[in-house]
């Protein structure tokens, strides 16, 4: 399966939580989305929308600004 790339650099909070809340919801089961944020906020955001949804951060790093999380859209 392949992954689907969200650029969201340069938004603001909350519209990366919101923007990655959205393709969550309109994606399969499985599905792999490589998010990359430059909003600190996004650190606390995005792992506290997933405890939310129930979908998994698989990977987290941060490159300077820059935040990649590599999140798995949890079975239905």
């Amino acid at each position: 399966m392949t992954s689907i790339d969200l650029n969201l650099r340069g938004l603001k909070c909350p519209l990366p939580a919101l923007r990655v809340r959205k393709a969550l919801k309109g994606a399969d089961a499985g599905a792999l989305f490589v998010v990359e944020c430059t909003d600190p906020m996004a650190a606390i955001d995005i792992p506290n929308l997933m405890r939310e949804t129930g979908d998994a951060i698989e990977l987290s790093r941060s490159e300077g600004e820059l935040l990649v999380f590599h999140i798995r859209k949890a079975a239905a």
